[in-house]
């Protein structure tokens, strides 16, 4: 790497943040991995039965050097027994170089609605009013999202809860039923995120989407979106859907070399290969999606995360490296976003199975 590039040991220290409750059938794990400029946040769950975590998502409050790990808590490892939604605290210690998780995790009780399960935690964090909204949906128990799909029919709600003591307390639930009331006339279904938003520097919240669009007689398939803000979360928008077929997405502010910035959202796809897109418009439009020769899809697709770290012009990216199976989460990175042949992976953090993933910064960034 030049001196531009800062160095990656990918042998660090994990340490598990929610594992099985029924220990002795261990075999859920949601991990932490920390290297100097960024960690990691993934998970994978084999098991039948138990209560499983699945569905990490991650964010860094760096007013109080403060992380939070969310995941989805399951009765079983399938989409349809996902229930509620929890949290555990970290504190960066700068004497120790590393995090201090506290010993357990919190149910987010008021993140739900009445015989409804929450999935796909999305945090961001709001700079100026020093709000955390985490956004999730909230899906009628027992309905999965193949049955709302093959019935063009969402049943999915969008909602979020607010602290304004990182994490502490939340507020009640909020739904946002007027802002996909119009556009779900069209959506078979939808989910935010999994994994974490972003504040562009301009302050717009961005909230990474996807939705399964249809138009009559033709069968849904899935786009990337954004539900954004301009106005520090008091109202919400939603942005047109990417042409061409794309699912779970991550995005990044990134800069080109007159410092002018533009979105770069990066989705899973049945292609076979990731795929990209830029956005000039921050996410309200985004212009054509092209397929990443350089980074393999895992089997039917998974979930990936991407970061951008500007001091380094970087951008980082985690992904199973498997192409037939969620085995061994890989770290990638791209010293030049705007080419995608740039991409390399740089190693494994996780040998063996592996899935979801989310990228926050580190404190020494």
């Amino acid at each position: 790497m030049d001196d531009k590039t800062p160095s990656f040991d990918l042998t660090d220290i994990k340490t598990t943040i929610f594992k099985q409750e029924q220990p002795q059938v261990w075999c859920c794990w949601l991990g932490w991995c920390c290297w100097p400029s960024w960690c990691c946040w993934l998970g994978w769950c084999c098991c039948k039965r138990q209560v499983t975590y699945r569905i990490p998502a991650l964010i860094y409050i760096s007013e109080n050097k403060t992380y939070l790990a969310f995941a989805e808590k399951r009765n079983k490892p399938s989409d349809t027994d996902a229930d509620k939604l929890v949290m555990r605290r970290g504190l960066w210690e700068d004497d120790k170089n590393t995090i201090e998780w506290d010993s357990g995790h919190q149910v987010l009780s008021s993140a739900c609605l009445p015989n409804h399960r929450s999935m796909n935690p999305c945090p961001v964090y709001e700079r100026e009013s020093k709000t955390l909204f985490l956004f999730f949906i909230c899906v009628p128990d027992g309905v999965s999202e193949i049955s709302q799909i093959n019935a063009k029919k969402n049943q999915a709600r969008l909602c979020y809860v607010t602290s304004q003591d990182t994490g502490k307390n939340w507020s009640v639930i909020t739904e946002l039923k007027d802002v996909i009331r119009e556009k779900e006339k069209n959506w078979a279904t939808f989910a935010v995120g999994p994994g974490h938003g972003i504040q562009t520097k301009d302050g717009r919240l961005i909230i990474p989407a996807c939705v399964y669009y249809f138009v009559e007689p033709h069968d849904p398939t899935s786009h990337a979106v954004t539900f954004y803000s301009d106005d520090k979360g008091h109202t919400w928008q939603v942005g047109k859907h990417m042409d061409g077929e794309s699912n779970e997405c991550q995005m990044a502010e990134i800069t080109d070399k007159s410092d002018n910035s533009l979105l770069y959202c990066n989705a899973r796809s049945s292609s076979g290969y990731r795929v990209e897109a830029l956005s000039t418009s921050s996410g309200e439009t985004f212009e054509k999606l092209f397929t990443v020769q350089k980074l393999i899809e895992t089997g039917k697709g998974c979930q990936g995360s991407v970061m951008y770290i500007p001091s380094h012009a970087l951008l980082l990216y985690s992904h199973p490296t498997n192409k037939n199976e969620r085995k061994n989460l890989g770290i990638y990175v791209n010293k030049s976003p705007f080419d995608a042949n740039q991409w390399n992976c740089k190693g494994t953090i996780n040998n063996g199975p592996s899935g979801y993933s989310d990228l926050a910064e580190c404190e020494n960034t």
